[in-house]
């Protein structure tokens, strides 16, 4: 079964990041540059304080009107944010994330901000792993058959 470290291995270990002072409309336009959902919220220090997702800046939207994009991000942020660690694996980080209603989860290390997965990479890499598994039974069948057709072929 695949880990988180699996994800990373070929995605990538690349986060984007905003700042907590930055304007709700600086992370807005990160979001849509880089083509991603969420950016990890650093503090003051560099640490991971928050993460923003562009379902964060779409209530505060609705709720507040465009007068929030030029409020800082700490002030629509998500400030308990789930984690996962690189040797999670898959079937428990995606249960986390549904029961959560969760698209993001940071990949944390030793207290160390290595990575982030989405529940896109989690489908994507299970998806992979389920199709080796078809593929491996596939050919288990293929030496199934092969091997009845020997024995078939020696008793005439």
């Amino acid at each position: 079964m695949y880990d988180v470290q699996t994800i990373l291995s070929w995605k990538g270990a690349t986060v984007h990041t905003v700042k907590s002072t930055a304007s709700v409309a600086s992370a807005a336009k990160g979001l849509a540059d880089h083509d991603i959902g969420a950016l990890v919220v650093t503090g003051a220090e560099g640490g991971a304080v928050g993460i923003v997702s562009e379902r964060d800046i779409l209530r505060a939207l609705s709720t507040e009107g465009t007068a929030v994009l030029t409020r800082p991000v700490a002030e629509i942020m998500t400030r308990q944010v789930m984690t996962c660690a690189p040797k999670d694996k898959l079937a428990d980080v995606m249960e986390r994330m549904t029961e959560g209603k969760l698209r993001h989860l940071p990949v944390i290390e030793d207290g160390r901000l290595v990575g982030i997965v989405s529940i896109r990479d989690l489908v994507r890499s299970r998806l992979e792993e389920k199709e080796g598994e078809v593929t491996a039974l596939r050919e288990r069948n293929e030496k199934v058959e092969n091997l009845l057709r020997q024995i078939q072929i020696s008793r005439i």
